[in-house]
């Protein structure tokens, strides 16, 4: 199943419904994206597989502050992490 890395979102259960009003069980998956993503901190680009709610996010802030407020780890995107002195 289809995950976004940085926000956890993954499918949702939910029922088709026919005209009878028959259900039968279906999944409603994200709208997930795989993308190149420009890390101007580190210099380099990052691969990730995120949903396009949270590429919203990540353009508007960078990857960095959202992976920081999200208390995610750096090391997961292949990200150094800022510098602790």
């Amino acid at each position: 199943m289809s995950t976004c890395q940085l926000t956890g979102k993954r499918g949702l259960r939910a029922n088709r419904v026919s005209h009878a009003n028959k259900k039968s069980g279906r999944i409603q998956l994200p709208n997930i994206q795989s993308k190149r993503i420009w890390v101007p901190e580190e210099g380099k680009f990052v691969r990730v597989s995120l949903s396009t709610r949270a590429l919203r996010t990540v353009t508007r802030g960078g990857l960095y502050a959202f992976i920081r407020d999200g208390g995610l780890d750096f090391k997961t995107f292949g990200l150094e992490g800022p510098a602790s002195n």
